[in-house]
């Protein structure tokens, strides 16, 4: 007796999961083709810079290597160099002082001007308005305004206070030691207050008015409620605020430039402006790479933490 076989046909439930199979396969596909164009961008960019930016530091890189394509590898040398260089160690503690002074006015003002705003008044909008602009200007163009402003011998700030008997003598505010890197934290604390200012602002906008009514029922003040209440709703926005002020003032070089250029007697330099005195003046591009990659790093470790807080203050069931 023959047996014959007989076909069996597919069941649908196979074929639907083949459908879906294909259907995410194809929009995977679409996916990547949206994110490719932004990678793309990024490696070309960001992540090759990067990796020459490394690579250099390891490198005796020199104008000469321009023009003979020749750049030996010297192993820890430009590191050792930068490490073993004073000024290297003083422009780390200035920039660890300018930046954390600057944050400290930034915040501060700025959120005491956002708590301001908060209750509505007439003109309230305008006075806003008028106070972002020194954001809004380039910071070079500030920069070079406060130089005039400051300036010992002509300056507006000084003819001020010598009028008003505040002063017996001009202050030096750019030409001396020991006050020149107070004045650099001064300019970048105006410069920096508005967008602290707006991004408080608008998170505080976010607090639903009913809380602060029932903390008023329950008899709490202005301190408590602002302690007890504000603070906390507001600090996914103050990390943020926080995290991305230093990201952008630790590694400020217009600013220091076009103030004061790194004086007096070094008294202002930070690490990026060592990284361009290295790499521009001295023309030591090894050892600039080096200070930069310092700079990187620091940054680097700072955008992980806001990532972090981000992910925790915003994520599911926030």
């Amino acid at each position: 007796m023959t047996v014959t076989a007989t076909s069996v046909p597919a069941s649908p439930a196979a074929g639907t999961a083949t459908a879906k199979r294909a259907r995410g396969r194809r929009g995977s596909l679409l996916r990547w083709g949206f994110v490719a164009p932004a990678v793309l961008y990024m490696l070309v960019f960001f992540g090759y810079p990067l990796v020459r930016n490394v690579t250099m530091s390891f490198q005796h890189y020199t104008p000469r290597t321009y023009f003979t394509g020749e750049a030996p590898f010297n192993g820890f040398d430009n590191w050792r160099g930068v490490f073993d260089n004073p000024l290297f160690t003083g422009s780390l503690g200035h920039t660890l002082v300018f930046t954390f002074g600057s944050l400290l006015g930034q915040f501060t003002i700025g959120l005491a001007l956002a708590v301001f705003f908060s209750r509505r008044f007439c003109l309230s909008g305008v006075v806003r308005a008028v106070l972002l602009l020194p954001w809004l200007v380039p910071m070079v163009v500030s920069a070079v305004i406060w130089r005039r402003l400051l300036d010992q011998d002509s300056g507006v700030l000084n003819t001020l206070l010598t009028n008003l008997h505040l002063v017996s003598e001009p202050v030096p505010w750019l030409s001396s030691p020991s006050i020149a890197l107070m004045s650099a934290i001064l300019v970048n604390i105006w410069i920096g207050i508005p967008f602290n200012m707006v991004i408080l602002y608008g998170g505080l906008q976010e607090i639903p008015r009913d809380l602060y009514e029932a903390a008023a029922l329950d008899g709490a003040g202005a301190w408590r409620t602002f302690r007890s209440l504000t603070l906390p709703l507001l600090r996914p926005v103050v990390t943020v605020v926080l995290i991305l002020g230093f990201m952008s003032t630790v590694k400020i070089l217009d600013l220091i430039l076009a103030l004061t250029g790194g004086g007096p007697a070094e008294s202002t330099q930070t690490l990026g402006t060592v990284t361009y005195q290295l790499s521009f003046q001295q023309m030591d591009f090894g050892q600039g790479a080096v200070v930069g990659n310092v700079l990187i790093l620091v940054s680097a470790v700072f955008a992980v933490l806001y990532l972090r807080a981000n992910r925790t203050d915003f994520g599911p069931g926030k």
